[in-house]
């Protein structure tokens, strides 16, 4: 396994990134302690001209300012001030694209994810969603920003590969603002993975 090279995330093309990053693996170094899994489920921001990303018509904030850096770090933002969502920049500087990670099949660490979830035996919604996957995963403010080559948090390619057969593309969750945009398909699952935040068709 290698951690995934900078030339991955520079992609512009932000939905084969989504694509791409299913069946990779996705960890997190926190305290002396590893967690992670493999990502199943991914959602597709296409920077300044999704209605539904934050930096739709080139809205640059404070707290969007991270995805205008070179893809290959990390965008983590509070969601109703209670989720943390984790998000990887992809794009070159100033195309603010991004995938968020909405869930993960847990593989390593298992047991600190199940304590830092508060569950006490395993089951799909330990990671199943991109909330639930952050806390699993003890991702917080203080992962924005990071390189995705780093110690901290990264991703790996594990050599799996995955057809068009076996990816279901779907609209995105909770982004009805976005109008005819909340219609894109650029919602991507690993076809028959329990371990996504909707069932499976």
């Amino acid at each position: 396994m290698a951690k995934l090279p900078a030339s991955f995330y520079r992609n512009e093309n932000v939905v084969e990134v989504a694509k791409q990053l299913l069946g990779k693996m996705l960890f997190t170094y926190i305290d002396g302690k590893l967690t992670g899994g493999i990502i199943t489920e991914t959602e597709a921001y296409d920077g300044v001209v999704d209605k539904a990303c934050h930096a739709y018509g080139g809205r640059n904030t404070g707290r969007t300012a991270t995805m205008y850096l070179a893809g290959g770090v990390t965008y983590v933002y509070l969601c109703y001030g209670i989720h943390h969502l984790l998000n990887v920049v992809s794009g070159t500087v100033g195309n603010p694209q991004a995938v968020l990670i909405r869930a993960i099949e847990p593989k390593e660490g298992i047991e600190l994810m199940l304590g830092r979830r508060k569950m006490e035996k395993l089951a799909s919604r330990i990671t199943a969603g991109p909330g639930a996957l952050s806390q699993a995963l003890g991702i917080d403010k203080q992962l924005n920003a990071k390189e995705l080559s780093a110690n901290e948090i990264w991703i790996e390619d594990i050599g799996r590969q995955y057809t068009e057969d076996e990816i279901i593309a779907t609209t995105r969750i909770g982004v009805a603002y976005a109008q005819e945009h909340a219609l894109w398909p650029f919602r991507f699952y690993l076809k028959g993975n329990k371990y996504v935040s909707k069932p499976n068709k």
